[in-house]
């Protein structure tokens, strides 16, 4: 049986965007970077954290159905057993 949580290389990518965005999003309300003139820096924020919580759900997603049909093969009509 391979490793659960060993995920393939695009939603990786996808979490890393998620984690940098989340992390853009934190700097910008702690006024670590400033936001460009012709943007507003709270709603910036905002859409980087829903952003980068939505870019994180793929992986999350992945790593619970590979859990749920490791613990419950049998509702998936699988075996086990390798031939």
């Amino acid at each position: 049986m391979r490793n659960l949580a060993t995920l393939p290389k695009p939603i990786l990518l996808l979490e890393v965007l998620g984690v940098l965005a989340v992390i853009s999003a934190l700097l910008l309300v702690n006024d670590w970077v400033s936001a460009p003139d012709f943007m507003a820096k709270k709603p910036l924020a905002t859409l980087l954290f829903f952003l980068g919580i939505a870019l994180m759900l793929p992986a999350a997603w992945l790593m619970m159905w590979r859990t749920a049909k490791a613990m419950a093969p049998q509702l998936f009509n699988q075996s086990n057993k390798k031939k």
